[in-house]
């Protein structure tokens, strides 16, 4: 069993590579799909894989012996090397467990935030009167884009239409809960954390994509984002709130060259469908490394209760 949870633990850290190599070949919706499933299920499978660990030190215990009518110990190796690997296992768990609830409470009290200031207005336009050029999608029920009289001084009326289209992208897919979701995944395992980065950037792909189509022109898309990224360098983040998506961050270049290229279809090369198969693979594997260790950990438990039995 050990061996098979070595698996879930290790399989994230390739998670990270694979992603990079396939957000730009693969279609913007896909790889959002493929990247925040994987994170969470890796994330999941790492998180399970710890806690299938403490069980058979724990049972070393008398209390943890008696609740599950144990006569011995599971039989997983050597008692000081079960023990050992328990202790480790449960801090590691116990530690991520505090990162988790700690980023939660973090991520419920930027959004309670974000919404907040949304009901504070009751036009889905919101103009702050500021300067310094800016543009976001602020979550809410319903969500708000928030634009600075900066930017729109920076932008002509059909520029303005594209950055519009963005933000309400990131309004109407609700990306702000799939980039909490890999900020709590990347609290789970540490390999996880290099997913945020391209995760966001497909968020950033989609959105484009999606105000491309609504103005019937990606070379004016292309235009408008590269303008108003170059307007809001000198704009700083600090004026955002929490989870506030903008067209103006992520790898603007990288974006305008998809924009200008082709039509936001995926042009797979064989090592970026490589990528795809190992991401997958390592999917499954966790998830299948996790669940077999657990279906041996069962058996086991009732072997030591056969053995209650028999005495």
């Amino acid at each position: 069993m050990m061996w098979l949870l070595s698996l879930p633990l290790l399989l994230p850290f390739l998670a990270g590579p694979a992603c990079r190599a396939l957000v730009t070949s693969l279609a913007p919706q896909q790889a959002v799909r493929l990247l925040a499933g994987s994170a969470a299920g890796l994330a999941a499978g790492s998180t399970a894989a710890l806690a299938l660990l403490v069980v058979p030190g724990a049972t070393h215990l008398r209390p943890v012996a008696a609740l599950g009518h144990l006569l011995t110990p599971l039989a997983s190796g050597a008692p000081g090397a079960v023990i050992a690997i328990t202790v480790v296992a449960g801090s590691l768990l116990a530690a991520r467990g505090v990162l988790l609830l700690r980023g939660a409470y973090r991520w419920w009290q930027r959004l309670r935030r974000a919404r907040v200031l949304a009901a504070g207005s009751r036009s889905e336009l919101v103009v702050l009167q500021e300067e310094h050029p800016d543009a976001y999608a602020l979550p809410g029920r319903p969500g708000r884009i928030v634009i600075t009289s900066g930017m729109l001084r920076a932008l002509s009326a059909e520029e303005r239409e594209v950055l519009l289209a963005h933000e309400r992208a990131h309004l109407k897919g609700r990306h702000h809960l799939l980039v909490g979701m890999a900020e709590l995944a990347a609290h789970c395992h540490p390999g996880l954390r290099a997913v945020r980065e391209p995760l966001r950037y497909a968020l950033e792909r989609c959105a484009d994509e999606y105000a491309a189509q609504a103005v019937g022109d990606r070379h004016l898309a292309a235009r408008a984002i590269a303008r108003a990224a170059l307007a809001a360098r000198t704009s700083p983040d600090r004026y955002r709130p929490g989870f506030a998506l903008a067209a103006t961050t992520g790898p603007v270049p990288r974006r305008v060259a998809a924009l200008l290229d082709g039509s936001g279809r995926a042009r797979a090369r064989s090592s970026h469908r490589l990528a795809a198969v190992a991401l997958l693979a390592c999917l499954f594997v966790s998830a299948g490394a996790s669940l077999q260790a657990a279906d041996d950990l069962h058996s086991g438990i009732e072997i030591a209760q056969g053995e209650t039995g028999e005495e």
